[in-house]
């Protein structure tokens, strides 16, 4: 069981570490009091499970020397992540930031409380049988231990049972990922609720009617908490890391795409190496690689012919092509012969065109999208082998560099 947990905690703590640490994002994060909370709940989750795995219990037990020491440090945790649910609750809701800072302030008192109230029964109350999984039950007719096991489980309930509510709430005015995200919450929310918190219940109400249903606090609860809690954990990342992660691939399948241009462009740019080395994001090197693509075709222009790209365009619509592939097979058939031209060391043209690459004047998203198509039409045409062959021979040092 303690294997499952510690796996269960290391996941939800990477998760929490990704949505902090995500590019770009780290000194606004801790600027993001919705961010800082979230993360804080998420790391508070996680270290519930660590210190509730048999295994760290009896090391708590043994290096403190005191029986069940563990239970109190792992209810008082749980209080924690109780506190910090409710802290998560005020930043969704939002308002006024002395409102904000006063219901903060009023949640930290109040599980701070309890916490101090768990750690005094505790220490008042006769437990010197160390039980490591069933303690909950074993202890629930036995004075203060009994208060100190309803406190925290009350304390618990309170914080996910105003998730759940906020949950169902806003799942029916959002939309999209956050939408996604709430019922992911909403889901591990119930997931504690129902498969940890009523299991709970029912074994120690059980036992203060004389009946045994301790399996149900010690085979059933553990694993609902940590199935609760990472479904919860998902939730949370998912509305915040999917679209950077989409934008990422989105990078990646563009640079790739732009890859076969760029293999032939690549003699003719004077773009300085790119800084860093391989590991860096899609995003980065897609941009320098379109930096490198325009500066290449910037000084191949000298060699740009109205003659072949007018046989071109020609030639496409005559084969029935629409205006926009036709101007692309166009564009295309005059960017290779400037190739093979600049490759081989020709003269410029006398009087070369004013033509300008629709991919060189359009701006922003819309640039990137006609380089690619660009170079998909490059790609597919039957000169490309000949001018990378030609390109690379020409100027072997230039190969060095590429992102």
């Amino acid at each position: 069981m303690s294997v499952v947990v510690y796996v269960a905690a290391g996941v939800l703590a990477l998760s929490g570490a990704v949505l902090f640490r995500r590019p770009r994002a780290g000194v606004r994060a801790v600027r993001n009091p919705l961010t800082v909370s979230t993360c804080a709940a998420i790391a508070l989750g996680a270290l519930v499970l660590v210190c509730s795995a048999p295994l760290t219990l009896a090391a708590v037990n043994d290096l403190t020397g005191v029986p069940n020491f563990g239970a109190p440090l792992t209810y008082g945790m749980l209080s924690a992540y109780s506190c910090s649910l409710f802290i998560l609750l005020i930043n969704w809701r939002g308002g006024s930031r002395e409102r904000i800072r006063r219901m903060v302030l009023l949640g930290i008192a109040a599980y701070g409380a309890l916490i101090v109230a768990i750690v005094v029964l505790f220490a008042l109350a006769d437990a010197h049988t160390e039980r490591l999984t069933d303690l909950d039950t074993y202890y629930a007719d036995t004075p203060f231990m009994r208060e100190m096991i309803v406190l925290y489980l009350v304390g618990h309930s309170v914080a996910t049972i105003g998730l759940c509510a906020v949950g169902v709430k806003w799942g029916r005015e959002v939309t999209g990922l956050l939408r996604t995200g709430l019922r992911l919450i909403l889901i591990g929310s119930m997931l504690d609720v129902l498969g940890f918190q009523l299991t709970k219940y029912t074994a120690v109400v059980a036992r203060w009617t004389g009946h045994d249903l301790d399996f149900l606090s010690t085979v059933i609860a553990p694993p609902m908490a940590s199935l609760g809690a990472l479904t919860c954990s998902v939730g949370f990342v998912l509305p915040r890391l999917l679209p950077s992660l989409a934008a990422h691939w989105h990078s990646l399948r563009d640079l790739r795409t732009l890859g076969p241009l760029w293999s032939s462009l690549r003699f003719a740019s004077t773009a300085p190496p790119p800084p860093g080395s391989w590991w860096r994001l899609p995003r980065e090197r897609l941009q320098w690689r379109e930096v490198a693509i325009h500066d290449a075709l910037l000084a191949l222009a000298p060699y740009f012919d109205d003659r072949v790209r007018e046989r071109a365009l020609g030639g496409a619509l005559r084969a029935g092509r629409s205006a926009h592939r036709a101007r692309l097979m166009a564009e295309a058939a005059m960017l290779c012969d400037a190739v093979r031209q600049a490759a081989a060391r020709a003269r410029p043209l006398e009087t070369p065109s004013g033509y300008r690459l629709h991919a060189t004047t359009s701006a922003g998203t819309n640039g990137l999208a006609e380089l690619v198509e660009l170079a998909q039409e490059f790609t597919r045409s039957s000169h490309v082998g000949t001018v990378r062959v030609g390109t690379v021979t020409a100027t072997p040092d230039r190969t060095r560099g590429a992102p």
